[in-house]
């Protein structure tokens, strides 16, 4: 029977395992290696081992799109194969095939945020947890691109990195106090995108300007100033939240403004949490390359802190990441890539009204289910 044509992400070049094959070892496709890999981790497999086995167990299938005259590869060779592999080529492919199925939105907001792999230590050759910068697409729900922060450096060296590596421009960009540095910002306007960039202690100047402008416009409620406003109430659990949100034109007079190229406006998020009677405030400071209305403000604030349910506890909880203890020259980082495919690719399947961790599990169940998720229809 004639294989359904397959327009596959990946290279067709051969590739092996680091150790050279003696005469009669198979060598395999690379796009049988990264397919089988890809199926397996959106389907549940958490390591190399049920990569293999998963691939065993759903030959026949497997075989409606790949050439399998060499076999399905052995958990050794899967670890070796993606030990070897470039992770910003393996991540770009990857990425090529998401944003074929789903376009990404123009005006998108872009999240960048850490996350330390926990358990990627090896304390027997010296190396360090993997912490990595990510990009998440907040309203498609998919990872553009991850770097990983050199052990003797930190996320403000990674972040220029990763801007390098995406495609930003139009785009909304959003980064905690660690990334608010005057070059960041300068990197992402050069990029043709916004920027909106909480301002912490870390700026001490800057954010005493922001505390005692809106100290001040606070007392009288803004009557002396223009003033962009947003609000929220939720009521979940017994705790009430209402949220504020006010952006204003950046003050001529606002200290350290001049280092901050196209510095149009200032924000502050406020949050009067009500739990068991007693209220607790939270205020948090931004400052912003342009000056948006209130309910934009809000969603950019809203979705980079989204990022920690939407990616980070998505891959600690449903894919055992921070249990992981993959660790191989690039392997634990390009599984992480795999990982954050696997999600994209799911969390972008609408049509079953179910959480990440059962999409996995139909995924497994049902491969009509799995080629959904794979070529989105």
């Amino acid at each position: 029977m004639r294989r359904p044509a397959f327009v596959s992400p990946f290279r067709q070049t051969q590739c092996i395992d680091s150790r050279s094959p003696r005469r009669g070892e198979p060598v395999y496709p690379l796009q049988n290696i990264l397919f089988i890999a890809v199926c397996a981790v959106i389907s549940g497999a958490d390591d190399f081992v049920a990569i293999a086995k998963f691939g065993r167990t759903k030959r026949d299938w497997f075989a409606k799109y790949l050439d399998l005259s060499a076999g399905i590869p052995s958990h050794d060779r899967f670890n070796a194969i993606l030990a070897l592999i470039r992770p910003a080529e393996f991540e770009k492919c990857l990425l090529n095939w998401i944003t074929s199925l789903q376009k990404i939105s123009d005006g998108q907001i872009i999240a960048i945020d850490g996350k330390t792999l926990r358990r990627s230590y090896d304390k027997a050759s010296g190396k360090s947890a993997i912490h990595m910068v990510s990009a998440w697409a907040t309203a498609n729900h998919i990872s553009l691109g991850q770097v990983v922060v050199d052990a003797k450096s930190n996320e403000i060296t990674a972040i220029p990195k990763l801007l390098e590596l995406i495609e930003v421009s139009g785009a909304l960009v959003t980064i905690d106090a660690m990334g608010c540095q005057t070059e960041i910002a300068s990197k992402i306007v050069d990029a043709e995108a916004d920027y909106c960039l909480a301002a912490k202690g870390n700026q001490p100047t800057l954010h005493a300007g922001l505390v005692a402008f809106f100290a001040d416009h606070l007392e009288d409620d803004f009557a002396r100033c223009p003033v962009r406003r947003f609000e929220t109430k939720e009521n979940t659990g017994g705790r009430e939240d209402l949220r504020q949100y006010l952006i204003c034109r950046a003050p001529e007079d606002l200290p350290d403004a001049h280092r901050w190229k196209n510095l149009k406006a200032i924000g502050i998020a406020i949050n009067n949490t009500l739990r068991d009677g007693k209220m607790c405030i939270g205020i948090r400071y931004y400052i912003l390359s342009r000056y948006v209305s209130g309910r934009r403000f809000a969603e950019a604030v809203r979705s980079h802190w989204g990022v920690e349910n939407n990616l980070h506890w998505q891959l600690d909880v449903t894919f055992q990441e921070d249990q992981s203890r993959i660790r191989k020259r690039h392997a634990d980082m390009n599984f992480s890539i795999l990982r954050r495919t696997a999600l994209s690719l799911l969390k972008n399947e609408s049509t079953a009204r179910v959480g990440i961790k059962n999409k996995r599990l139909n995924a497994a169940w049902d491969e009509t289910y799995l080629a959904k998720v794979l070529f989105g229809k």
